[in-house]
């Protein structure tokens, strides 16, 4: 009887880009990236601010924002809608800037 060869399957894991934001240089284009693509997505950007938070580590950023590492997960999970003055501690805390520019 002849052998049949199977297919071997692929593995992938799930990118994860905190895993690639190593340097606040990268930190600031990715969310420089964000703002300038989708100004209006503000899930998406509180999304950026928490794949940043995770790649410093969200337990020192929390800190640096005055925020509960619970609370800081919940304002920027996909869910959360955080304030403004949440968002602005976040990046402070980051060492990240806002730039506005004219439209």
């Amino acid at each position: 009887m002849p052998k049949i060869e199977t297919k071997k399957s692929t593995k992938t894991t799930p990118y994860d880009v905190a895993e690639h934001l190593r340097t606040p240089e990268e930190m600031a284009a990715y969310l420089d990236a964000w703002l300038e693509e989708t100004p209006d997505d503000a899930a998406g950007i509180a999304k950026a601010l928490g794949n940043i938070a995770r790649a410093k580590g969200m337990t020192q950023v929390a800190k640096d924002a005055g925020l509960s590492r619970e609370s800081l997960y919940r304002a920027l999970s996909a869910d959360g809608n955080p304030s403004f003055s949440t968002v602005l501690k976040v990046a402070r805390a980051l060492g990240v800037k806002l730039h506005a520019a004219a439209a």
